[in-house]
């Protein structure tokens, strides 16, 4: 579990930088950075170095695309309108070459290019009366954290934590899930950055005794709403890049594809490649 991830804010006379270091997954990402891009740049690889990390991901701006490309890093993702209606450009640079390698990419590329095939229908059809939407709250937490538990046996943040996620709730993070007589089947949550007006949609699990009802799609629907009702309009997420059926989900749902992350996080057993969906919840079509 990743109970080892720290926010890390460095403030200097010429520039700030707020690092996200995430020893589990190997990895360091910038979330923010002001003033000299270079300095910040140098701050960050200075992190890779003493955590030992593997890569390094910028959440870059657009007029910094240039510069860090000069700086080593490659673009393998954006999300539109992250920044306050200002895209964002996941630049990431490697430091072994087993992690900058993937025997999964053609495969990956196929089943995108499947579900981009796919006849987008919206329509939510409602499951058996037996399964009860409900928005989680702390008083929930035990029960969601069994049914991460269950269906993630390895998973980038600490969700089978149940303390974990009465704190992601208390920070702003909304969570909905469907109730099955005493159980919870299917959950999803939105964490949301205020600051900036985005979230992302994540934490997606179905027992897959409970996949064939569509649950997950009327999840995501009903956190948009809550979104929308906080006046956020910039939702992504991220899913995994071998997994069709969460791929399928939110290209039905009107998320456009926007590239793929590789070897970003443990997920199961191993690292995996993760594709970047992004929607614009202020959109009329």
């Amino acid at each position: 579990m990743n109970s080892t991830a720290t926010i890390k804010t460095v403030k200097k006379e010429n520039f700030s930088v707020e690092m996200y270091i995430d020893s589990f997954n190997k990895r360091v990402r910038v979330e923010d950075y002001l003033g000299n891009l270079q300095e910040a740049i140098l701050e960050a690889e200075a992190a890779v170095n003493a955590h030992q990390s593997e890569k390094l991901i910028f959440r870059g701006r657009a007029e910094n695309y240039a510069a860090l490309l000069a700086r080593g890093f490659q673009c393998e993702a954006i999300i539109d309108g992250y920044f306050l209606g200002s895209d964002q450009y996941f630049f990431c640079k490697y430091y072994s070459d087993q992690r900058r390698t993937s025997g999964h990419w053609i495969t990956e590329d196929s089943i995108v290019k499947n579900v981009l095939a796919l006849e987008r229908n919206r329509d939510v059809i409602m499951p058996p009366s037996e399964y009860k939407l409900i928005k989680i709250t702390h008083l929930d937490a035990e029960k969601l954290a069994a049914l991460y538990r269950e269906v993630f046996q390895i998973y980038p943040t600490p969700l089978h934590d149940p303390a974990y996620i009465k704190k992601t709730i208390q920070e702003g993070t909304i969570y909905y899930a469907f109730q099955y007589g005493k159980d919870l089947v299917s959950a999803a949550s939105a964490e949301v950055n205020l600051f900036y007006k985005n979230a992302e949609l994540t934490d997606c699990a179905t027992l897959p005794s409970h996949r064939k009802h569509g649950l997950m799609k009327i999840l995501l629907e009903k956190l948009e709403e809550d979104l929308q009702s906080q006046e956020v309009f910039c939702a992504y997420s991220i899913a995994r890049a071998l997994s069709f059926g969460m791929n399928a989900v939110l290209h039905q749902l009107g998320y456009k594809y926007r590239g793929r992350l590789l070897n970003n996080c443990y997920i199961f057993d191993k690292l995996e490649n993760m594709n970047v969906w992004v929607k614009d919840l202020a959109a009329s079509d």
